[in-house]
């Protein structure tokens, strides 16, 4: 019995993650008692999740030496559909009235130019794709963000006070802390501590399950957004249907694009077009949107880790002892 149990966890641990997430923060709303406590929660979940996707990436580039990193033709393509289709949204929203049908279309810009999920390699790797590759391009889509970003949404949202570089130096302050720091800390000890990073890479596994922590704690933060917005069922649904099609269209597309090279490559650049770092595409709605926008973000994490949970069970049905 209990071996079946850890099966059980083991299989289906990212829908577990996300249902354990989503239900510790509706148990939160419906005990009035544990009001007093939900800034402290809230502050805590923040500051933990940060901390854990650190020492996830942490983990993962332990694994990998700087010369493995390497670019694939897949990259460029994947970089002109990113920036291309969110300055031609850009563009449509621009020309549109102010109203919900102007929401939609930058939801649809915030999801697919926001970056590649830093977690990204730990489900790339699990399911067959280079984790390298999906490096390399993770480190391509945040420099090209950090520029389109800040020079394109002003022009949507314009901000009193916030200039270019202003806009590109906050998001390069939030990769820098969760991407390039690990980064720069895993080859360190890669160059100075060969033992211990001999037992980082004999362990690279636990950041699956840092993963499915952090994730918990993802599902708490948008399930808190979904609840506060307090938008009607029909604009909830709509912004679902758009963030659902972009994520698909996106997989979709990544898989279609890499196939030519092989299936290692279909997977890695599926996953670095549809898996996305859905707590900055939260926080870039609002700091430079709006609160319906963010909820895109919301709804789109919940989508990408449905596609996640489907490709770990697919991977091991062809692999059953993976």
């Amino acid at each position: 019995m209990e071996n079946g149990i850890i099966r059980f966890v083991k299989n289906w641990t990212l829908p577990l993650a996300m249902v354990t997430g989503a239900g510790l923060y509706l148990g939160y709303r419906a005990l009035p008692a544990l009001a007093p406590a939900g800034p402290f929660l809230h502050q805590a979940a923040v500051r933990l999740q940060p901390a854990l996707i650190f020492l996830m990436l942490f983990l993962q580039f332990s694994k990998i030496s700087p010369r493995d990193l390497h670019f694939r033709p897949w990259n460029i393509a994947l970089l002109l559909l990113q920036g291309g289709s969110f300055a031609a949204l850009a563009w449509l929203a621009l020309r549109l009235p102010p109203g919900f049908s102007r929401t939609l279309a930058e939801a649809a810009m915030l999801c697919l130019i926001c970056p590649t999920a830093i977690a990204a390699g730990v489900i790339t790797d699990r399911i067959g794709g280079s984790l390298p590759a999906i490096m390399s391009y993770l480190a391509l889509i945040n420099c090209m963000a950090s520029i389109l970003i800040p020079a394109i949404l002003p022009l949507l949202h314009p901000m009193q006070g916030l200039t270019f570089l202003q806009g590109a130096l906050l998001i390069l302050r939030k990769v820098f802390s969760s991407l390039i720091l690990p980064t720069l800390l895993a080859w360190l000890v890669r160059w100075k501590m060969p033992r211990f990073q001999r037992f980082l890479t004999a362990h690279v596994g636990w950041a699956f399950y840092i993963w499915s922590v952090s994730l918990t704690i993802l599902m708490v933060l948008t399930t808190r957004t979904l609840v506060l917005s307090r938008l009607g069922l029909g604009q909830l649904a709509l912004l679902g249907a758009v963030s659902l099609f972009c994520c698909v269209l996106q997989f979709a597309l990544g898989r279609r694009i890499g196939a030519p090279l092989g299936r290692v490559d279909s997977i890695t650049a599926g996953q670095a077009f549809g898996q996305k770092n859905t707590s900055l595409m939260i926080w870039i709605g609002y700091s430079y949107m709006t609160q319906q926008t963010a909820i895109a973000g919301g709804l789109y994490c919940i989508w990408h880790n449905l596609v996640n949970s489907w490709e770990l069970w697919r991977e091991r049905q062809r692999l059953p002892d993976r």
